[in-house]
This record gives C-alpha cells, structure tokens and sequence, in this order.
C-alpha cells in the first residue's frame, strides 16, 4: 500500500538518470572522435615540424569543436540537474540533440581539410555552422519545452530560468549571423563560432552557485 502511495504521488512521466546517463556517454564519445581527425600525411618525416605547423586548420577545427561540444555538454548538464523528471517527448529532443552534436566531427573534418581552399572552404564552413546551429537551436528548443511543460524543479529560482533562456537563444543568432559571414571571410566566422561557446560557457557558474547557497 505505501509503494502504491508513493507512486500516484510522484509526478508523471520518466526520472532523468538514464537520459543524463546516455548523453553524457554520446557527447563523451563526439568529443574524443574529434582528435582522431587530427594527423600528418604519410611521408613527412623530412620536415615534420613543417607538416605539424602546416595542420593548424585541424587544430583550429578541433578547438572549437571542442568548446562547442563542452559548451553543450556543461548546458545540457545544467538543464538536466533542474529537471524534477522528463516525459516521453523531452527525451526524444534529447535524441534530437544527441544526434547533432554526434555528427559535429563530420564537419569538423571538413573544415579541417577544406580550410584555404577558396570555394571549397565556405561549403565546409557552411556545413560546419549549420551544425552548431542545430544544436544551439535543439539545446534552447529543450530548455523551452522544459521550462513550458513544468518539468523543472520548483526550487530554480525564475531568475535562472530567464538566465538560461536569454544565454541560450542569443546563441542561436549569432550562428545564423556567422554562417552568413562565413559565405565571405570563413576564418573569421570560425573564431566567431569560438567565442560563442565561451560565451555560452560563462553564465551557468553563477546559476549553480546560488542554487547550492540557497
């Protein structure tokens, strides 16, 4: 009888473990898969250093990657650890996500190879920015539906919950601003798609500060 209470008291709808559990396994597994795309060609032994200098592409790609996928990752851990339970259509926008960010070292690799190669760059620039900005736009669409369908814990306090929102969509025009850019100058908007992952980074230090205070 008590297991009975305990149930019809519970909110409806799925608790989040083994959702957080699976994606922390898939941006774990997208963000090692990135430094595989990093290599030299066969045969330069008789200038490696040349052939390590002449890979900045690579490690530019990486490094932004990188800080996309760990800007998504540090986001989507923050939204989850909010969450008092999910439902069926909040997972299934995780998939969503799950399977964007796991695509990113595709394009990751074409930008890598395709970087200084006149028309050819601003196609991988423009496959690599469509990417994070379907991320960027799955990551807030979670958010949202959370937010919208109650599914957050009452204890956030509505500061961070407008904190969240208004960190998140700002980065998602500022992709679609940068995919334009990099049509012209693709360099550029790689840095820009850079300094977006920092700035989605910085907030959230401040959320779960005051969150552990209160």
């Amino acid at each position: 009888m008590a297991d009975d209470a305990d149930s019809q008291a519970r909110a409806p709808g799925y608790r989040t473990a083994r959702m957080e559990a699976f994606s922390d396994g898939v941006f774990a597994i997208a963000i090692t898969l990135l430094v595989l795309e990093i290599a030299v060609p066969a045969g330069s032994e008789d200038d490696l250093w040349g052939a390590l200098v002449d890979q900045w592409p690579s490690y530019l790609a990486y490094l932004v990657s990188f800080a996309t996928i760990g800007a998504v990752w540090f986001a989507h851990t923050v939204i989850t650890e909010h969450l008092d339970h999910a439902t069926s259509i909040l997972i299934r926008l995780n998939l969503l996500l799950l399977l964007v960010v796991s695509f990113l070292p595709f394009p990751t690799r074409l930008l890598a190879e395709y970087v200084e190669k006149t028309d050819a760059e601003r196609v991988a620039a423009t496959v690599y920015g469509i990417n994070l900005l379907l991320v960027s736009a799955l990551l807030s669409v979670l958010w949202r539906f959370a937010v919208h369908d109650h599914l957050v814990s009452a204890d956030l306090a509505d500061e961070d919950v407008e904190t969240l929102r208004k960190r998140l969509t700002p980065g998602v025009a500022g992709y679609v601003a940068l995919i334009v850019l990099g049509l012209f100058w693709p360099v550029v908007a790689v840095v820009g798609y850079l300094a977006i992952a920092v700035y989605i980074l910085v907030p959230f230090r401040a959320i779960r500060n005051r969150s552990a205070d209160a």
